[in-house]
């Protein structure tokens, strides 16, 4: 199996995979979107919100922000945002607040809606580590690869909570976790099978 590196940036990147096979490249695609786990917003509590928004709406969109993090938290660890505004304004991501100095919003300039005078926003939303699989929110990116004879041409596209060349690693490791269990499994079965043969 050989990659060769085409372009790479913070967000974007394009390699060729050659001496492998179609299955592979799904896996590795499918593993890079669906199971690299990323913090994402996905509890949200109004406490005020006199804006033109729903709280639902509000809150779907807030739940999308893209989020960085740094290592060593557990899976099951919350992570709190705070949002207080007053119009009028726009507000955008720049807004939510981590009580965390290791997890925060992954860029400050996406707009989340407008504040006309007198309306006012204020909110507590917690973060959680998630898979793609389970909602887009916790997304990582996007992987897209073409066949061109025995070469498979890759496209990867951060959604910013890291970068393309770190998704990709994350999603390699665990799909060689995912293979170092099956290897396992399959041999605690085999084993079974003769021991059960030996006694009939």
């Amino acid at each position: 199996m050989d990659i060769a590196i085409e372009s790479e940036d913070s967000r974007h990147m394009a390699f060729a995979l050659s001496k492998s096979r179609a299955g592979f490249a799904n896996l590795l695609r499918r593993f890079a979107m669906n199971h690299v786990p990323t913090f994402a917003i996905d509890k949200v509590v109004f406490y005020e919100n006199s804006s033109s928004l729903f709280d639902e709406y509000l809150a779907h969109r807030i739940g999308l922000v893209p989020l960085k993090w740094a290592s060593g938290y557990k899976p099951d660890e919350e992570v709190v945002f705070t949002l207080e505004a007053s119009g009028p304004m726009n507000v955008t991501s720049a807004q939510l607040q981590s009580t965390s100095d290791k997890v925060k919003v992954a860029t400050e300039k996406i707009p989340l809606l407008k504040l006309m005078t007198e309306q006012n926003l204020r909110l507590e939303a917690k973060a959680l580590q998630g898979v793609g699989r389970k909602h887009a929110r916790w997304q990582a990116g996007l992987v897209s690869y073409e066949m061109s004879g025995d070469k498979f041409g890759f496209k990867v596209e951060s959604f910013m909570q890291m970068g393309p060349r770190d998704m990709l690693g994350r999603a390699a490791d665990l799909l060689e976790e995912k293979c170092e269990e099956l290897e396992s499994d399959l041999s605690a079965l085999a084993k079974g099978a003769k021991k059960k043969k030996k006694e009939d």
